[in-house]
């Protein structure tokens, strides 16, 4: 069977590296992705189809399921996953750390060619403590006893490849490789990472950096192909 695709993105609130708000940009890259599931982060969204990720839905045709941190006037504005699988439960993790800035995580179970995906979508925070934390909170709720497939992926916001956080996902996922993805235009950091258990299930892991992914955003996709077929 044919690998699924996944993917995760910091889209910067839609605006370029040109310094413009373009959602319909944001929307072009991520149809080039041609991804079942995708992860969004520092996204708008309001009710109905209003706001950018009202946009992305509907210039992508995927689902769009929101998973707000903070609330900026009448819009909020953190995670998303856009997907075109059937979802079968979703949750929203409070991540936030007193002090800092709201941060937070969908976990959200779908049902997609060649079986069900469990995909855990986060946005980490800024300070190294803050992070520490947020990944014990995170591997709290993950159950290496779940017969489903488990995705992590987001934007760790981690620069130091040696940093305790990243150790405990190593330790707990198994360590898979890290393309960097920021800055877009010429990429040094592995801020946007993916971890698959059981490991064996990723068949491959890469950047996407088409020309426009290069000025959609500061962040270029991370992307995975993971096979779901029985082993």
């Amino acid at each position: 069977m044919t690998p699924i695709r996944v993917a995760t993105y910091n889209i910067h609130a839609g605006i370029g590296r040109d310094g413009h708000f373009n959602a319909q940009r944001i929307a072009q890259v991520i149809n080039e992705l041609r991804a079942e599931v995708v992860a969004l982060h520092e996204v708008e969204s309001q009710s109905g189809d209003l706001g950018a990720l009202g946009v992305l839905a509907a210039e992508t045709g995927l689902r769009a399921l929101a998973g707000p941190t903070m609330l900026r006037g009448e819009a909020t504005y953190g995670n998303a996953l856009l997907t075109c699988c059937d979802l079968s439960g979703v949750e929203r993790i409070d991540l936030s750390v007193p002090g800092r800035e709201p941060r937070g995580a969908l976990d959200v179970r779908v049902q997609c060619r060649g079986g069900p995906l469990r995909v855990v979508a986060t946005h980490l925070g800024l300070a190294r403590a803050e992070r520490g934390r947020q990944v014990r909170q995170l591997m709290d709720r993950l159950d290496p006893g779940d017969p489903v497939p488990i995705v992590l992926m987001g934007d760790m916001n981690e620069w130091i490849l040696w940093s305790k956080p990243l150790r405990q996902l190593h330790k707990r996922f198994g360590r898979t490789s890290a393309p960097a993805t920021f800055p877009a235009r010429f990429p040094l950091f592995a801020l946007d990472r993916l971890w698959i258990r059981p490991p064996g299930r990723l068949v491959r892991l890469y950047r996407h950096e088409s020309p426009l992914a290069r000025i959609a955003s500061d962040h270029l996709p991370l992307v995975a192909e993971i096979d779901l077929s029985h082993h």
